[in-house]
């Protein structure tokens, strides 16, 4: 079942999105230095915590998840269907066929990926690997200038405003993933023959 396969992957990309927009919402900076090439500042380390503190980053992410949760068995079953749709060698009864086989394999893929996004410990992971990115990245100076944006009527409202626009962008991105999976499914099946 190599196209679940496929859109499994596809999704599990689009999984990090949410910390990926969280850190492309703070101002830029310099870039990171290599991991683990200096100790971190625990200065950095604890206004970092504080920033997320402020940002409310563990709600935001444990909403993120769920969102994403949610919208996972459609996107998947898109997935799928544009690569079971793309096999030009397949005949409808075989095009059938794959459809019945997805269906029925389907819902053991979902309930392995949603529970694995819905597990709080995902999260605390996450959070626990961020913090030094953003200590890394920004100076205790810096993280504490951003901390107080987000305590700012307009650093408040691109807060609240976060989760629905991170909804949003994913289903957009979701749509044109799932449009070009099916002539990538077909690309791999024509090297794989």
């Amino acid at each position: 079942m190599k196209k679940i396969a496929a859109t499994v992957i596809t999704s599990l990309a689009l999984i990090g999105a949410p910390a990926a927009f969280a850190q492309a919402a703070a101002p830029a900076a310099a870039a990171p230095a290599a991991a683990g090439a200096a100790a971190v500042d625990p200065a950095a380390m604890a206004a970092a915590k504080e920033l997320f503190a402020s940002m409310n980053y563990r709600a935001l992410m444990v909403d993120s998840m769920a969102k994403m949760s949610q919208g996972l068995a459609s996107s998947i079953r898109a997935g799928a269907e544009a690569g079971i749709d793309a096999n030009p060698k397949a005949t409808p009864e075989q095009k059938r066929q794959a459809r019945a086989k997805m269906e029925a394999e389907l819902p053991k893929v979902i309930a392995g990926m949603q529970e694995v996004m819905n597990d709080p410990s995902l999260v605390d992971e996450i959070m626990t690997q961020t913090v030094p990115l953003y200590a890394r990245t920004f100076s205790a100076d810096e993280l504490k200038q951003i901390a107080a944006f987000y305590r700012t009527p307009v650093g408040a409202k691109m807060l609240s405003a976060m989760p629905q626009l991170m909804g949003e962008g994913m289903q957009i991105g979701q749509q044109i993933v799932s449009s070009r999976i099916g002539p990538m499914m077909q690309k791999l099946q024509k090297a794989t023959q």
